[in-house]
């Protein structure tokens, strides 16, 4: 059940969202809100669900087969099965668990949405790259050789570029995928610590394996086990005072 304080207005509401691939309910009966400005993380153990929801959040679940959903999922109250997914995409941003920059020059990477979305003069696209890379905590490191070939950074420069990239579009909304954990523990803190000041731009979800991590940089923590939704509130409430047996148990190591 959802018990976060309202103070915070739901930037994303989830509302009895059951989902089905084929057979099988990957979800089931969720009702969560995600408040706008802050960092919610989902956390819990493989497969269950927390991946699913943050990818049907911006319909990348459309993709797999025979995919179907009932109840609802709203952007500042627009469902978000009813508007062109592409269009929500531009909406609702997302970095992925592996980094995956295009195989192309650095300022090309970041400036690719841009460019195919809108009518941008290469002033601006010099304005935006910098902008976005300044934001991603990288232009300090790339700006001396925008041209450099992306696939050429390390694993959390190409991370920090795919987020520069993302966030270029201009998303209200941006969903991260266990973006650390592929990334050594220096790049990691650089990653979180962006999650945080993003946060104050976007509305930030994040899936994470790392319970430390989800105390560090998340406002708002949701729990889940098997495809449901066991509990959620303020991210130190939560890890303090956990209201179902289910979320001590993982929190405190007994499974997982």
């Amino acid at each position: 059940m959802d018990t976060i304080d309202e103070e915070a207005a739901a930037k994303v509401a989830v509302d009895h969202l059951d989902l089905w691939y084929g057979d099988f309910q990957a979800l089931k009966d969720i009702s969560l809100t995600m408040p706008e400005g802050k960092v919610t993380a989902m956390i819990g153990p493989s497969g269950c669900g927390k991946s699913t929801l943050l990818r049907t959040l911006n319909r990348m679940c459309d993709l797999a087969e025979a995919v179907r959903h009932e109840g609802s999922v709203t952007v500042d109250g627009t469902d978000v099965f009813g508007v062109d997914p592409n269009e929500l995409r531009l909406k609702v941003g997302m970095v992925f668990q592996h980094p995956n920059p295009f195989p192309m020059s650095i300022k090309d990477n970041v400036c690719y949405g841009p460019r195919r979305h809108a009518e941008v003069s290469h002033a601006d696209l010099d304005e935006l790259t910098e902008t976005s890379l300044r934001r991603a905590g990288l232009w300090d490191e790339v700006k001396d050789d925008l041209s450099h070939d992306a696939l050429g950074l390390s694993g959390g420069q190409q991370q920090r570029l795919c987020i520069a990239r993302a966030i270029a579009m201009g998303p209200e909304v941006l969903l991260m995928d266990e973006p650390t954990s592929a990334l050594d523990p220096i790049s990691t803190g650089m990653v979180e610590e962006l999650m945080r000041e993003l946060s104050r731009d976007h509305t930030v979800i994040v899936v994470t394996h790392n319970m430390q991590q989800a105390t560090r940089v998340s406002d708002k923590c949701a729990f889940f086990l098997l495809g449901e939704l066991v509990e959620a509130g303020p991210t130190p409430e939560l890890f303090a005072h956990p209201k179902d047996k289910r979320t001590e148990d993982y929190l405190t190591g007994r499974f997982g």
